[in-house]
């Protein structure tokens, strides 16, 4: 594959889903990744729901453009041919404890041995120091409940906090950590100077959630809450969603209020609205919020969905359907922009992936599909120059599978 990492190689140590998920992207932009698995396979190939036996769907989503290798690395032979590895590779990038790097003998130092310019990359739950920088962790636990997010997207703060989607802060993580490593790449080739990258799912969840963060003291007297205003009463009603006839949902985000209010009147045959004195601009809208959130409701529960896509297609105003996953592969911009793109499995069956987001010169990146559980050890061992007897050898011990 071409692409603006072509010609980079990565060693992929990483495992379960943020750390893929970086690697990911980088195998995306085209670069080499070696994805190093230990003889039973990655964890997330065995996470429901299966594409086959091997294959979870979410391992297949963050693995896709790497090569898979079976390496024990408890095995002092298959610890050699890894850090034989990292001699030719531009990147070691890995997510498991401090402790266990340096139990394997893999820590910056012991690899820096080999490949003084190799970019060291290493995703945790809770950051590379303090009292808790050996414990694991998830997108659930360190950047979704520690983070802050569930209790800033939670309405009642007195109930249970709001349960997070799959790997949702993974993903954030991991497009986090692909840009680091390509920053640290480009110092390398503009002053030879590599890097120790650190990124955490505690921090990620941080910047995420910063203008919540930097607010926080000031809002002191409402005890570090952030005012919550529900549909009922916002400041803007036409930023607010509004249920269809059918049930469904339609998202506004006018922000231009005095703009975007009497062009949203007239696509909604309201036009009349538009000169009520309560709400002729903003300030009266907001005042007379309620009885503008009665009025768009009974406007929206007059038509389906499909209909207001088609009455709402030349506002100014910006507004989006409500839709759910599966409705995102007939969406027409979806198609148009390549944002799903097909692979072909190893079983012969196909499937279509979310490609990264960025998009070089025009066009979304390629896409092949997640190796088997070390497909290419034999070819990426004979790339390092190791001969057939040695491979054999090594099959024989254990130590590669």
């Amino acid at each position: 594959m071409s692409g603006p990492l072509h010609g980079v190689r990565v060693l992929d140590l990483t495992t379960v889903v943020m750390g893929p998920y970086a690697t990911q992207i980088l195998g995306d932009f085209g670069a080499d990744v070696i994805k190093v698995e230990p003889p039973e396979g990655d964890v997330m190939r065995y996470a429901w729901p299966f594409r086959h036996p091997g294959m979870g769907t979410i391992y297949m989503g963050v693995n896709r453009n790497k090569r898979s290798v079976v390496l024990d690395l408890k095995k002092p032979a298959a610890r050699d041919a890894c850090l034989a590895l990292a001699a030719k590779c531009d990147v070691l990038v890995y997510n498991i404890r401090p402790q266990a790097m340096a139990r394997l003998r893999l820590s910056y130092d012991e690899v820096r041995e080999v490949n003084p310019r190799i970019v060291y990359a290493r995703g945790s739950g809770q950051g590379a120091r303090g009292p808790e920088a050996e414990r694991g962790g998830y997108d659930g636990a360190s950047f979704w409940a520690r983070g802050g997010i569930a209790a800033a997207l939670t309405a009642d703060p007195a109930g249970p906090p709001v349960g997070q989607r799959p790997a949702f802060g993974d993903g954030i993580g991991g497009m986090a950590l692909a840009g680091g490593i390509a920053a640290a790449l480009f110092r390398r080739e503009r002053t030879g100077e590599t890097a120790v990258l650190d990124l955490s799912l505690l921090a990620t969840a941080m910047w995420t959630l910063a203008p919540d963060i930097t607010m926080a003291k000031a809002l002191a007297p409402l005890a570090g809450r952030m005012p919550r205003f529900d549909r009922r009463s916002p400041p803007n009603p036409i930023v607010n969603a509004y249920a269809t006839k059918d049930g469904r949902w339609i998202m506004l985000i006018m922000l231009q209020s005095d703009r975007d209010w009497p062009d949203l009147c007239r696509h909604v045959d309201r036009p009349e609205l538009a000169e009520d004195p309560r709400f002729r601009d903003a300030a009266a809208r907001s005042a007379h919020r309620g009885e503008c959130v009665d009025a768009l409701d009974a406007i929206f529960a007059e038509r389906t969905l499909e209909e207001w896509k088609r009455a709402l297609a030349t506002t100014c105003g910006v507004w989006a359907p409500v839709q759910r996953p599966i409705e995102l592969y007939d969406d027409p911009q979806v198609r148009a922009n390549g944002y799903l793109a097909e692979v072909e499995l190893a079983d012969g069956s196909r499937c279509e992936l979310v490609p990264s987001p960025v998009h070089f010169d025009g066009s979304p990146p390629r896409l092949c599909a997640a190796p088997e559980c070390g497909q290419d050890t034999e070819q990426v061992l004979l790339d390092l120059g190791l001969g057939w007897d040695e491979i054999a050898a090594h099959k024989k011990s254990g130590a590669i599978v």
